[in-house]
């Protein structure tokens, strides 16, 4: 790349200083980006200077630039154009959501640059897809689903791709996408730059990226499971029966603030979201079982303050940023302790606040100490108490044994007495204390 001159006594931006195409650095001082986030700071060198890279970063702290501003330079350097139906360079994304917001932002840094950038996705119609690749495409955003049954069509050939990026890769994995990831790497040209990022570092992830990376540069900037520090966490103990109602009352307590609500399966999200509409709420939901029009509807009304609640599976765990979100309600647990984090880390963006109160039922003590596990450390109580593991009797001819969710007792660890305080203590609305049932299940 040609340098820069520099005028002495004339202070460079770091963005200045990676020596960025003039184009791209126009763009980002109009968009109001003056400096790297750390991930792009560390990340950005390496990969301008065509090395593979493995970047360990949570959401929301800048990955998509990261990886999109070397991308852009390294192409518009090149000066090439796509052949008909091929791929220059392809980002791979675990939800349509997250596509979608990689790809927003790519065409944004890139407007008024000869690249183009394309976005195929499951649930939209394939055949506007087809014909739109039929051209070639600089910068395809695709998730793993939706590019192979595009790839079963020969609606497009990976054998001059010269760029791939792996984003989320640890919650592809976790969606069951390892197969799919394999039989695309397999149509890739040997000879390309990868950069893959993830929130973290499974020993499968280290397998992954020992097979797709050659020789890469590891950066990190957060270690996994770390919260911003902006977000007040709170906790309340209490019965899968007495949820909606603790909900609606914490609802009411911000009117016209945003919250995002998170329930743990398609169904239960769609019931939920019918029950706060029926209570008055403004409320729309996304899950797997809405098409991908309705979910970017749901998700514009959001951002526009249309709809207040937004009810959502993990879908939207990642991938979804409205930096006005003040309240992030885990309704339901997740079972992927990970998983929290990138819930929580839905609000306080943008240097804003943000407030993360989650329930826990009986049956959810497990989920809530693996979470805290990952976090490092105990979500403060709100109301209730901790519910205590229950001794069960000895079944004949077996053993006795214990299963989480029985009568709330002491603090997380074992320790006797308060913790909680008395329900309804500061810290959240009164709410009466149920014991649960014998056998550890919520009620």
């Amino acid at each position: 790349m040609r340098r820069r001159v520099v005028v002495k006594g004339e202070k460079m931006s770091e963005f200045e200083m990676m020596e960025l195409p003039k184009h791209l650095l126009t763009r980002l001082q109009n968009m109001g980006l003056k400096e790297p986030t750390p991930i792009q700071a560390r990340a950005i060198p390496h990969a301008l200077n065509g090395r593979d890279v493995m970047g360990l970063a949570q959401t929301g702290t800048g990955k998509t630039f990261a990886f999109g501003l070397p991308l852009a330079a390294r192409m518009l350097e090149a000066g090439q154009k796509p052949g008909k139906r091929t791929v220059r360079g392809l980002v791979l994304a675990p939800t349509r959501e997250l596509a979608k917001q990689i790809s927003d932002s790519l065409k944004d840094l890139l407007q008024g640059t000869p690249l183009k950038v394309g976005l195929v996705v499951g649930g939209a119609g394939i055949v506007a897809q087809i014909n739109r690749l039929e051209r070639g495409t600089d910068i395809l955003v695709a998730t793993p689903g939706r590019l192979l049954d595009l790839l079963d069509r020969d609606a497009l050939r990976l054998d001059q791709t010269q760029f791939l990026v792996l984003d989320e890769a640890d919650q592809m994995l976790d969606m069951g996408f390892i197969h799919d990831l394999r039989k695309i790497a397999a149509l890739l040209p040997k000879q390309r730059q990868t950069m893959l990022f993830s929130a973290t570092m499974s020993k499968q992830m280290n397998e992954i990226a020992q097979s797709y990376l050659d020789r890469p540069v590891r950066v990190e900037v957060a270690p996994p499971g770390k919260t911003a520090d902006k977000i007040t966490q709170q906790v309340h103990f209490i019965a899968k029966a007495e949820k909606l109602g603790l909900l609606k009352e914490l609802l009411a307590g911000h009117p016209g603030e945003a919250a995002l609500v998170f329930g743990r399966t398609k169904h239960g999200s769609e019931k939920l979201k019918r029950m706060l509409e029926k209570a008055g709420f403004a409320a729309d939901s996304i899950h797997g079982n809405k098409s991908q029009g309705q979910r970017e509807r749901a998700i514009a009304a959001f951002k526009e303050g249309k709809t207040l609640v937004l009810v959502a599976t993990d879908v939207a765990a990642r991938g979804l940023d409205i930096p006005l979100v003040r309240h992030v309600y885990n309704y339901d647990l997740p079972n992927v302790p990970d998983n929290y984090v990138h819930r929580i880390g839905r609000t306080a963006r943008a240097g804003r606040d943000g407030a993360a109160i989650a329930f826990c039922a009986p049956d959810e003590i497990g989920q809530l100490r693996d979470i805290q596990k990952v976090i490092g450390t105990e979500i403060p109580i709100a109301s209730g108490r901790p519910w205590e593991p229950v001794d069960l009797p000895p079944a004949k001819g077996g053993k006795s044994g214990s299963k989480a969710g029985g009568k709330p007792g002491g603090r997380p660890g074992g320790k006797p007495g308060g913790g909680g305080g008395k329900p309804g203590g500061s810290g959240g609305p009164r709410r009466r204390r149920r014991r649960g049932p014998a056998k550890g299940k919520g009620s």
